[in-house]
């Protein structure tokens, strides 16, 4: 369906920086700054770069990884926090996909 997977949103511990795909500006703001919170927390939490994309069907698919030489990233931690972000959150990716399915 689609080329390549696309990417919603990503948080870095290590420039501490968050990123939302220009295309996606047309989000509520309130989804927007879920997205972001929702990041920011959980590299703060686990450290490394969390990063939200959609795959070739359009679902949303959480990924994270880390600097190899980052002895503070947390890889237990973080599987965890996705699994945690997937059964608190689910509504939320539910949406997002719908509408990544009606806009793009």
């Amino acid at each position: 369906m689609y080329q390549d997977n696309i990417v919603l949103c990503s948080a870095s511990k290590y420039t501490q920086k968050y990123y939302l795909n220009e295309d996606f500006e047309g989000l509520p703001e309130e989804v927007k700054k879920e997205l972001q919170i929702m990041c920011v927390l959980f590299t703060e939490d686990v450290g490394g770069i969390i990063i939200l994309e959609y795959d070739e069907e359009g679902s949303l698919q959480i990924k994270t990884e880390a600097y190899e030489e980052d002895i503070l990233y947390d890889e237990i931690g973080s599987v965890l926090k996705v699994k945690q972000l997937q059964e608190t959150k689910k509504e939320l990716f539910h949406q997002l996909e719908q509408y990544f399915e009606a806009f793009f």
